[in-house]
């Protein structure tokens, strides 16, 4: 072997550097689950957790979705202490339920309801969190809707429900169907005396959720990309055997075929939601004569 020969094969060596590699902070950064691009998780809460290169809205805990709506992020929070228990005595229930409140320690279940205000207009909410056992619709989450409901109606106040949910809570099989019924009876009396009701669905809206209160809205409004609907997309094409649609079940195919009145982004939706009130607000000294 000639000298060069054995100097050009170093030149391919590498030397372990013993410095230790630089660890980076857990959570520092963000890969968007759509595009892929990956942006510090600070700039990402300063757009509202909606990613700036392709415009992927993420999944907001309850808490979240009422700092950035609410005024001031303020809430007066109805039946805090209100948990789910185990009726029916379903085998690994109370542990599940145990674990979420762990995992969650700001929940005591999928939905938190309250009074607050939006720019300076009261308003009752009901906001659920995908966070708590995928936002199923259990007892509780039937109660505590239909009990915030009732107030916006007593007060006399607008009624504001943002959903997200895979559906009723099989855990509590008929008792989690039954809250589809008393819900949706309690929008009815309150709808019926001129209370109004505006819907906000997001990622996801899904089963039982989207097929009673959430589809009742006078204003149906939902967040870009959220996917709204009932049964899934493989339950379907089984069924009917055809291929559906890339789209199927988005915000925008629903808002498309008229099932929703507009897909409203994020950074839009406290606006677009007080103007609605402001519109339906009625002020005192007034006129409605014809």
């Amino acid at each position: 072997m000639q000298i060069k020969d054995l100097f050009s094969k170093k030149k391919y060596a590498t030397i372990p550097s013993e410095r230790p590699k630089r660890d980076i902070p857990e959570g520092l950064m963000n890969k968007c689950s759509k595009c892929g691009t990956i942006q510090y998780s600070k700039e990402l809460d300063k757009n509202l957790k909606v990613c700036s290169s392709c415009g992927h809205h993420y999944r907001l805990s309850a808490w979240e979705r009422i700092g950035m709506t609410l005024d001031d992020g303020r809430l007066y929070e109805y039946d805090a202490e209100m948990e789910s228990v185990d009726p029916l005595e379903f085998p690994g229930y109370k542990g599940k339920l145990e674990q979420q409140r762990q995992k969650n320690p700001n929940l005591r279940d999928a939905v938190v309801t309250g009074e607050g205000a939006i720019n300076g207009l009261p308003v009752v909410v009901a906001v659920m969190s995908f966070d708590f056992f995928s936002g199923s619709m259990g007892s509780v989450v039937g109660e505590k809707i239909t009990r915030a409901i009732e107030a916006a109606h007593e007060k006399k106040l607008p009624m504001l429900i943002f959903s997200t949910s895979g559906g009723a809570r099989m855990q509590e099989s008929i008792l989690s169907l039954m809250q589809m019924a008393k819900t949706s009876a309690a929008l009815s009396k309150f709808q019926g005396a001129g209370g109004l009701f505006i819907s906000v669905f997001t990622d996801p809206t899904m089963g039982g959720v989207s097929a009673s209160f959430a589809s009742l809205g006078d204003y149906n409004l939902a967040e870009p990309g959220a996917l709204v609907g009932f049964a899934g997309r493989i339950v379907i094409e089984q069924t009917i055997r055809q291929k559906l649609p890339d789209n199927f079940q988005t915000a925008e195919f629903n808002m498309q075929h008229g099932q929703l009145d507009l897909v409203v982004h994020r950074k839009d939706m406290k606006t677009t939601i007080g103007k609605l009130l402001d519109m339906h607000t009625v002020r005192e000294g007034l006129s409605h004569g014809g």
